[in-house]
This record gives C-alpha cells, sequence and structure tokens, in this order.
C-alpha cells in the first residue's frame, strides 16, 4: 500500500481537533446501533475487531457498554498507536489468523490505492465471521456527500461498484454500512437485503 501520509499527530490535530470529522458522541450512537442490529439477528458479538482505531472511538463505546467484549484495536499510524493504545497493523499485509464476529473498518480503505484495497478487503472477508461494518466514501460521495472543510481529501476515488464487486466476495450488504459475511448463514428478509 502507498500510503499519502503518515496519520502523525499533526493530521489527528487537523482531523480530530476542534471540528472533528466524527465526534466520539457520532460514533458511540453508530456503535450503539450495529450492535443492536447483531443482537437483533441473533448474532452474538464476543469479539471485535477494529481496523483503522484511530482515537480509539469504537473501542471506548465497547469498553463502557459491552465490557466483556474482546476487543482487537489496530492501526497503521505510528502515531495512532502510541497515543491511543492500538497494534500496529497494515490490513493491507496482515491477516488475522483467527475470525472475529464483528470487524470495524471505519475511514481506511479509500486511503489506499487498489491493489491495496484489494488485499485489504480479503484479508477483512477473512477475518470477519458475522458482521462488517464499513465506512468508505466513494467518488459520488465526495463530491456530494462529505463535508470538505471536515473530511481528508487526500484519498483515492473510486466507484460503489468497484467496492461491491470486491466485497461481495465475501459479504452480503444490508445497508447503513452494514455487511454480513456470507460465513455467518444469516437468513435475511429480502427487503432487508440491500440489493
Amino acid at each position: 500500500m502507498a500510503r499519502r501520509r503518515d496519520f502523525d499527530g499533526e493530521y489527528y490535530a487537523r482531523f480530530y481537533g476542534d471540528d472533528p470529522v466524527h465526534t466520539r458522541d457520532r460514533i458511540a450512537h453508530l456503535a450503539s446501533a450495529v450492535h443492536s442490529l447483531a443482537q437483533w439477528w441473533d448474532l452474538p458479538v464476543h469479539s471485535v475487531l477494529d481496523i483503522g482505531a484511530g482515537p480509539g472511538y469504537w473501542r471506548d463505546w465497547y469498553a463502557r457498554n459491552a465490557p466483556g467484549v474482546e476487543y482487537v484495536s489496530t492501526d497503521v499510524s505510528e502515531h495512532a498507536c502510541a497515543t491511543y493504545g492500538h497494534e500496529q497493523r497494515d490490513i493491507t499485509q496482515w491477516r488475522p489468523d483467527r475470525r472475529f464476529d464483528l470487524v470495524v473498518c471505519h475511514g481506511v480503505l479509500h486511503y489506499l490505492d487498489a491493489r491495496g484495497a484489494e488485499a485489504a478487503i480479503d484479508n477483512i472477508g477473512a477475518a470477519a465471521k458475522g458482521l462488517l461494518y464499513l465506512e468508505a466514501p466513494t467518488a459520488t460521495d465526495l463530491d456530494t456527500v462529505v463535508d470538505t472543510e471536515a473530511t481528508d481529501m487526500s484519498v483515492t476515488r473510486r466507484a460503489a461498484s468497484w467496492y461491491r464487486t470486491r466485497l461481495n466476495r465475501h459479504f452480503e450488504q444490508v445497508g447503513a454500512g452494514i455487511w454480513v459475511a456470507r460465513r455467518a448463514g444469516l437468513p435475511l428478509y429480502e427487503l432487508e437485503r440491500s440489493r
């Protein structure tokens, strides 16, 4: 993977400082929703892998709200690992040797070139046994949805179809960033599926 930046202290000050792209409270709402959907579908969440954990907001939510869940947080950034206590891992090269009930990949894939993103998706697919929460803005999102003042725009622009083609090898898209691992065998209603 060719990283466009080091994700150093300057990056964190810019995107998680006074006017962050994601706040602790907003991530708490998101984590609560994802965890609740897993419960709704009777997919127990005993283990979580957080890829690109950044300031650790997902980890903090789990520590407060589901302290019995085993949580592994990783980041490629040396700064994030030293500051927030993650394992330093590059998902383009690292494949976990076990599976997790929930994999969180929030704001990672759009920083990777095509080869790195494809390798990351395959490694994520190997690691997921239940749900994946994925946030990866597409080219259309970058043009029409994201706040360009609060969002790092030095990313790779690619179509949603590019992501779906690769993610569909391992997952079924439910919606709202949630994907179900095919190996989970979850019987979804037709209208619960995104397609």
